[in-house]
Parts: C-alpha cells; structure tokens; sequence
C-alpha cells in the first residue's frame, strides 16, 4: 500500500515537474523566436524596419513585453518612434470566441517624431498600408478590443520643413479605459509639458466615434507659446514673439462642424510682446482676460464675465514709405496674403484667425453680454519719421470702462479717459445702441495740449513753427441710422508763429500772413465746425470759419503779432 502511495506521489511529482519544465521551454524559446520573427517580418508587418533588445512572452497568462523597441522611418535609418518598454496583456480565454482583447496596453517612455512636408505626412505609409488591408479584405470574423492604455513619460516632437517649425512636448502621460465592443465612445486623461520650459496642460477628452461628438475639459499653466513664434516667422520679415498662456475651460462639440463647440469657463493670455526685438515692442500687453459664462455659435449665446486688458502697449511708426507694421507683414500685409493663397497651406496663426472669424460672426445677431468690459493702464505711441523732424505722441495711462454691455439693454455707455504725453488730456465719453452700430452719441474732450508738439507737420509743410499755443477741442456727435449731427468746436489759444526755417525738403506757405487772417482778438483761433451727412460720406461745414476769415480781412486790420516774421 505504501509502495502505491509512492508510486501516485512518484508520477505526480515527475507530471508537475513536466509541466513546469514544459512552460519554461515554450517561454524561454517563444521569447527569442517572437523576437526573431518580429524583426524578420516586420516590413511585412508594419511597413517599417524595427528592432529591439530582448522580447518576453508568457503564452499562459497573456503577457508580452518587448524591451527597448525601436521604428525606424520608412526606407531610412532615423528613428520613427521608441520606447524604453511596450508591454500587453492579452485575455487569452476569448481567443477561442475569435476576440483579440488587449486588458491592458503599457508604453513606458516612448519618443517620437512627426515630419510634415506640405500635405505629406511621415507616417502616411502606415496609415495607407492599414486602410488597404480594412478595404481591401473581407470583413473579418475576429474582433479586436483594446481596453486600459498607459503612456508613460512620453515625448513627441513635430517639425514642419517648409517654415520650418521644430517643437516639442515632453513629460506626456495618457491614461485610457479603451473601448469595449459595442460601445461607441472613448475617453482618456492626459499630461503633458512644453518642451523647452515647465509650463503644462492637463485634462480629459471623451469623444463618440460613431457621431463624431466630443467633450473636453483642460486646464492650463504658464504655457510658453513657443509654437505660435515660430508659425509667426512665415507671416513676418523681422521680428519676435513671446507669451503665456493660462486656462481653465470646458468645451463640448461636433468634430464635423466648427461652430458647434461651446465653452465654458477662463482663458488668459499674460506677458504677450510681439515687436522688432526682444527688447523693442510694438505690441504688448501684460494680461489679457475673457471669463466666458457660455460661447455656443450654433446656439448664438455669447455670454462674458468679463474681459479685461491690462497695461496694453502699442506703437504706431510712420516712415518715408512704409509704417512699421507693412515693414513687418509686407506692404498691405504681402506676406499674409502670399501664405493664404496657397492652397492647402497650413499656418497655426492663420488657422486661428480664421476659426475665431467663424466663432464671431454672428456675434451681433446673436445673445450677448460682457458683464465687466475694461482696458487700464494702456500706452499708445505713434512716432512719425516721414517728417523733416520726429513727431511724437503718447496716449498715457489710457483707461477704457463700458456699462454691462447687453443686447437686452436700450444703450451702452463706454468712458475713456487718458493723459496725452508730453502735455494734455482727453476724455471721450460714447453712449451706443447694442443693436444697431449706426446708433451712438459722442462726447469728447482735449485739453492744454501745446500746439509746438505739432512744429514737425508745421516746419515741414509750411516752414514756420510755432513757439507758442494751447489746443483745446470739445465736440458732441449724435448718429441715428448713420446719419450724423454734430457740433465740433476748436479753440488754439495764444499761438504765435517764430522765424522761418529754411530747408530744401520743406514747402513754403506764408503762416504769419495766414494767421493774421485767421486770429481773433486776443490771439486766439476759435472755430466752430460742423459734420453732418452720413458715415459713409461725411460732409464738413466751414461757415463759421469762411465768415470769421472775411470779417478778419474786412473787419480786423490784417496785422502779424510779434513774433512773426515778415520775410516770407
């Protein structure tokens, strides 16, 4: 009986023994083989050379691993795609209902590269390659069910050749549940940086691949947006580019159609400079922000928060033959039109501009309100060159406030208040109808600007300056249907006219006879004149200042105040 025992105990033993042996065998040799058949039949496979360290497959519970995986590109030696280890799952019960179901897909620190040459792709190879076989072939009787995806630390670079463009994003983590059969939608979370700072994005997207339907909610932190600096430089003769982005949205829509989208939620672009150097702006500002209740075209909502400017910067520059914006972009924007005729020229700016342009078009049509409308701290320059001497001027501190603006309210009340540099101050005061913009009243003011700022135009097409004088200006516009009714009055007090100055680029008009002519008593210009007509066609009535000019002549003694200089 013992002798049995031992015997069962025996064979046992020698059976699991088998086994075990039996597994390790078909391990240690299907590992190498997967290996060697990977590499042997991958141009059949993929289209693409591939190689790898090592390869470790486990038949009996589904797990493969391959070690150091490296794609090369289509008939060259650069790589394509790697990844430090590709790992799956496999449910190896289902193969025998003809169901491929990967549980679980790992890729750990894949790099990748994506080249763009016109419309050509780097990888159409393969996507061409895989839609011949799905088109080309009976539908097959296998199902395929990919479930848990990871990537890891990932980092995928684009370069465009013909701008060119070189950027990357690193530190990419995708998390996914995958699809199961019979379920039309997928969704997935994601990480990622920017490459060449720590700036980052992060989210979830669920999309319906049956209808096309999505869902998104991202937010982003100190976003350097290098890649719209380098879209920049097609668009541009010269010139540099910088900004930040932060957000904070939630968005839902239709991939077939571009104004389905609606959006919720914060957005703000901060440290925005775009000008000659880095150090020379000729547009800037420090933070602009839209805090958006509901954006839905399709739905015509428009519904703002608020949306704020603060501390804008722009500089205005007129030279000989151009002004510094067509120095930038080409003579009556050249270079943007040069890139937009092209037909299936693709240009992330551009691009922008348009989907904004169709987002907004209906803007006036549709519901909308901006509960707090501001820009503070503004500066605006111009400088004109074109002159014999330098004209300067600056808008500083400029402040622009508007009422809760509302196509529901009957009228929109906008303020604007700024210093004029060197001397001087105006305020503007518009009250506008949300729902017509033919419908607005104006009211402004300018106060203690010195007339000698203007000695550039003066000297250059009259040869006189002015080496004293105060402007003033005040007016009040009523426009109903685009018909204007106005009253605009100006007042140069005490302006006297000093001594020629000779140049061979400056014309030659006799400003101290003229101003005898056109001073009042007390030295003083005062004039009232009068726009009506239409936007379109405006017309300008000079009566007060044709009769103030003949009663001077008739009236007044045609004199020339000291100052003046009789050699003309």
């Amino acid at each position: 009986m013992e002798n049995t025992k031992f015997k069962i105990k025996k064979v046992f033993i020698i059976a699991i023994s088998a086994i075990l042996i039996t597994v390790a065998l078909v391990i240690i040799f299907i590992s190498p083989l997967t290996k060697y058949l990977l590499e042997k039949y991958d141009v059949k496979l993929i289209g693409r050379e591939l190689t790898m360290d090592w390869a470790y497959v486990n038949p009996f519970t589904g797990y493969v691993h391959l070690s150091n995986l490296q794609i090369f590109e289509e008939k060259g030696d650069s790589l394509f795609l790697t990844a430090k280890g590709a790992s799956a799952n496999f449910a190896m019960h289902k193969l025998f209902s003809r169901t491929v179901e990967i549980t679980q897909l790992t890729i750990d620190r894949p790099w990748g590269k994506i080249v763009q040459k016109k419309k050509k792709l780097n990888f159409d190879d393969i996507i061409q390659k895989f839609t011949a076989d799905t088109l080309n072939t009976k539908p097959s009787r296998w199902h395929v069910t990919l479930l848990g995806t990871k990537i890891i630390d990932g980092e995928f670079h684009y370069r465009e050749q013909i701008i060119p463009i070189n950027y990357f994003i690193k530190k990419v983590n995708i998390e996914s549940d995958g699809m199961e059969r019979d379920v039309d939608t997928i969704s997935a979370k994601f990480y990622f940086q920017e490459g060449k700072g720590t700036g980052d994005m992060k989210g979830d997207v669920t999309v319906n691949l049956k209808n096309a339907d999505y869902r998104l909610a991202v937010a982003v932190k100190d976003f350097d947006l290098e890649i719209i600096r380098q879209y920049t430089w097609e668009l541009i003769n010269y010139g540099m580019f910088r900004a930040q982005l932060d957000a904070n949205i939630r968005a839902n829509g239709n991939f077939s159609s571009q104004d389905s989208i609606s959006i919720k939620g914060r957005l703000a672009l901060r440290d925005f400079h775009f000008g000659k150097t880095k150090q020379e702006d000729y547009l800037s500002f420090k933070k602009l922000v839209f805090v958006v209740e509901e954006l839905s075209p399709v739905r015509r909502k428009y519904l703002f928060d608020s949306i704020t400017l603060s501390s804008p910067y722009f500089k205005y520059e007129r030279y000989d033959s151009l002004d510094n914006v067509q120095a930038m972009f080409g003579r009556n924007g050249k270079n943007i039109s040069d890139v937009t005729q092209q037909a299936g020229r693709f240009n992330l700016v551009i691009e922008i501009a348009r989907y904004i342009k169709i987002l907004s078009r209906n803007f006036f049509r549709s519901d909308y309100k901006i509960g707090k409308l501001g820009i503070y701290n503004g500066d605006f320059r111009f400088n004109d060159y074109s002159l014999v001497e330098k004209f300067s001027m600056d808008a500083r501190p400029l402040n622009i406030t508007a009422d809760s603006v509302n196509n529901n309210h009957k009228r929109v009340g906008v303020i604007f208040k700024s210093g004029i540099k060197p001397y001087g101050e105006a305020r503007l005061f518009v009250s506008i109808n949300p729902k017509d913009s033919g419908d607005f009243d104006i009211k402004y003011t300018f106060e203690k600007i010195p007339v000698t700022v203007f000695n550039p135009y003066l000297i250059s097409y009259t040869s006189f300056p002015l080496d004293r004088g105060t402007l003033e200006l005040n007016g009040l516009w009523n426009v109903r249907d685009g018909q204007i009714k106005s009253s605009n009055h100006v007042v140069v007090i005490d302006p006297r006219v000093t001594k020629r100055v000779r140049n061979k680029d400056t014309k030659w008009i006799p400003m101290p006879l003229i101003m005898s002519f056109i001073r009042e008593s007390g030295n003083v210009i005062d004039y009232e004149v009068p726009i009506t007509g239409n936007l379109k066609n405006p017309k300008f009535h000079l009566r007060d200042v044709i009769f103030n000019l003949v009663k001077n002549i008739f009236v007044k003694p045609p004199t020339t105040l000291s100052g003046g200089s009789k050699k003309y």
